[in-house]
């Protein structure tokens, strides 16, 4: 797993929240709490995360964990995120409630934060081994990614965005792998803060290939395809030294040694139906 994670923790007690908050945050992960099933919601919403450890038990007399974890699972955007149950209800019969929901794991409380890192750093590792997340941008991709495209498959009120970097491999040629994966990582955070921005809350993105990425929205395409290129496209030469910024163009060797003249990454976006 590459750069820090991102937790969120729904749960009402605040000093549990805030043990987990200080003790996940120590051992590499970013992480948000949410104290009721409203605030969880919103705070997808503006940022997916990683992973989410859910209490059941919530204040809302309308909306407990269990609903929750419905509306993320049955969401485009938040279906694939591995979900904890960490809860105060100790039965078999809950804990079977909660996985059969399809919960990647059920922890009763009180529990031990190292056993609980663990789980959730087993259940990360797992998810990348299956080719599920790409572990640079931690965005869907292989055969996660194709899903959340045949959720969506056929509804006249969504569209396909197919986001791709032109010019990443020359700046790759240039300034090696390390560099690049930098570039990627940017990118798909960029892209999720603009989702979040002019988006529709049912919009979701996916990483399916080196330098493409997915959008499923079901928005304003035309004006979030304009917000998309706008803020990529400036933003992007933060990856470029000043000459290279000013001059347009950066120098590298074709395959007979000679320095040639390579465009800066911008980004191109072609729409398609469901």
């Amino acid at each position: 797993m590459t750069g820090p994670r991102r937790l969120l923790v729904v749960e009402d007690d605040d000093d549990t929240a805030n043990l987990l908050k200080v003790y996940f945050s120590t051992h590499n992960y970013e992480v948000q709490v949410a104290h009721n099933a409203a605030e969880a919601l919103a705070e997808v919403q503006h940022r997916v995360p990683d992973i989410v450890l859910l209490d059941i038990l919530l204040p809302d007399p309308e909306m407990d964990g269990y609903d929750v974890f419905r509306a993320l699972r049955a969401s485009p955007r938040t279906g694939y995120v591995p979900i904890v149950f960490l809860t105060g209800k100790k039965s078999q019969a809950d804990q079977l409630a909660g996985l059969s929901m399809g919960a990647q794991d059920y922890v009763a409380k009180p529990f031990d934060l190292e056993e609980l890192r663990l789980r959730l750093k087993n259940i990360l590792i797992r998810t990348e081994r299956e080719h599920l997340m790409d572990p640079r941008t931690n965005l869907p991709t292989g055969r996660l990614a194709d899903e959340q495209i045949r959720s969506v498959s056929g509804q006249p009120s969504w569209k396909v965005l197919t986001l791709q970097i032109q010019a990443f491999q020359p700046f790759v040629d240039l300034n090696g792998f390390a560099a690049g994966d930098d570039v990627l990582k940017f990118a798909g955070q960029l892209f999720q803060d603009v989702l979040a921005e002019v988006g529709s809350p049912q919009d979701s993105i996916a990483h399916p290939a080196n330098d493409t990425f997915i959008v499923l929205t079901a928005g304003d395409a035309p004006a979030l395809t304009a917000r998309l290129q706008a803020r990529f496209n400036e933003e992007i030469l933060v990856h470029y030294g000043f000459m290279d910024r000013e001059q347009g163009y950066i120098l590298i060797r074709d395959a007979n040694g000679q320095r040639v003249q390579a465009p800066l990454m911008t980004l191109s976006v072609a729409q398609r139906p469901a």
